[in-house]
């Protein structure tokens, strides 16, 4: 057998790949899966669209795409954006195969080997792969409630100079940090990033899923501010607010960065599923996207409360939590020194299941905190699942 590249002998089996297929077991209560919960899902939406679909566009749904997208598809989106502000003067979108590709098409394009990434800590796992496919160096910084936290990231910038490529963050929602960047926040970091050599990559697939009509105002897009020190490259999915299994996402950059990044793509899949972007531009253009979403806040909001109750009641002295302000998840960090892979093993034995913390650390060894998805788990399951990952704690703090 030929030898593997030097890109594919870094690989590393991910734990959360492990975990996933432990708690894929149906006699286990899973707080594994950052997914959509399954009766949510819009079936009869998309039975209505496609119903109601003339056979030409059928036709058009089973052929060949543009490698940028579905035209109609396309003017959507951009609606989309432009109502967060965003301006899309010398900007280009392009549609991805989920939110991911579109993650890897910025990687694939700035990256070299041994250049340096700069990630919240904790990080989305899925861009941490990315990265490191490209043979990056990660330099993870740590979050507060606000966001990234500013000092560190200054401190991180002048360590690692002119290596610094990309700053990957999750500002709205975090994955898996469950919070949401404030304001002065967003501002205090553009305005340290002055002067800086850098690209900002704004991943927002969480950004709608606000529980209170209060916060919206705080997933204002990075992108929409005018006059930003650094090129923003934004990344948007359908995979949270429509279906997951479309595998359909969207990046929009400058013209420059798209037209390099359209070229990437043809050399990854030549073109996004065309099926999908028909029915994804027929939702959005018949005005589904505004009431299913409404339904979504609704759902994840009471699932959120009836873990953040279960948590308060179950929980031990030590151990603490983000409240989240929408999306999927909650953050637990454990009593110092103590072992979440530990915790878990001793939960999954009882009947439950979470993804331990140092999957999401940019170097792979912070392990005193754990991710809990509360999206997809049915309400009457919560507390019960809760409860017996609270008594893992207890058991490891005796």
């Amino acid at each position: 057998m030929p030898s593997l590249s030097s890109s594919a002998q870094g690989m590393r089996s991910s734990e959360i790949r492990r975990l996933m297929k432990l708690a894929a077991d149906p006699n286990i209560i899973s707080f594994a899966g950052g997914s959509p919960a399954m009766p949510l899902l819009p079936v009869e939406i998309v039975d209505e669209i496609y119903k109601g679909l003339p056979d030409q566009l059928k036709r058009a749904a089973m052929q060949y795409g543009a490698t940028d997208g579905f035209g109609p598809l396309i003017a959507e989106i951009k609606k989309y954006m432009e109502a967060k502000g965003v301006s899309l003067d010398n900007q280009d979108l392009i549609v991805t195969a989920g939110g991911q590709q579109a993650i890897n098409l910025i990687a694939k394009v700035f990256l070299d080997p041994g250049d340096v990434v700069i990630t919240e800590n904790p990080s989305f796992i899925g861009a941490i792969a990315a990265f490191k496919s490209y043979q990056a160096q990660l330099a993870g910084v740590e979050l507060d409630n606000d966001g990234i936290i500013i000092s560190k990231l200054l401190e991180t910038l002048d360590r690692v100079g002119s290596k610094a490529k990309i700053l990957y963050l999750t500002p709205y929602f975090h994955n898996p940090a469950g919070m949401i960047y404030s304001i002065k926040r967003k501002q205090e970091l553009l305005d340290s990033l002055k002067g800086r050599d850098i690209c900002i990559l704004e991943d927002d697939p969480y950004g709608e899923l606000y529980f209170d009509i209060r916060d919206k105002e705080l997933t204002v897009p990075l992108k929409a501010v005018k006059n930003s020190p650094v090129p923003i490259c934004y990344t948007g999915s359908f995979a949270k607010i429509f279906s997951p299994g479309m595998r359909l996402g969207w990046l929009l950059a400058s013209s420059e960065i798209a037209d390099k990044c359209q070229l990437a793509k043809q050399s990854m899949d030549a073109c996004s599923s065309s099926f999908a972007q028909v029915l994804a531009a027929q939702f959005l253009s018949q005005n589904k996207l505004g009431a299913y979403l409404e339904r979504l806040r609704s759902a994840y909001a009471k699932r959120a409360y009836i873990m953040l109750d279960a948590l308060k009641q179950y929980m031990p002295e030590g151990v603490s939590w983000t409240i989240p302000k929408g999306g999927f998840y909650i953050w637990v960090t454990l009593p110092k020194n103590m072992d979440s892979t530990v915790v878990f093993n001793e939960a999954f034995a009882n009947g439950a299941a979470f993804v331990v913390g140092s999957a999401f650390d940019p170097q792979g060894t912070k392990n005193d905190c754990l991710r809990l998805a509360f999206s997809s788990t049915p309400e009457d399951k919560i507390e019960q699942g809760i409860r017996i990952i609270a008594e893992a704690v207890r058991k490891q703090l005796a």
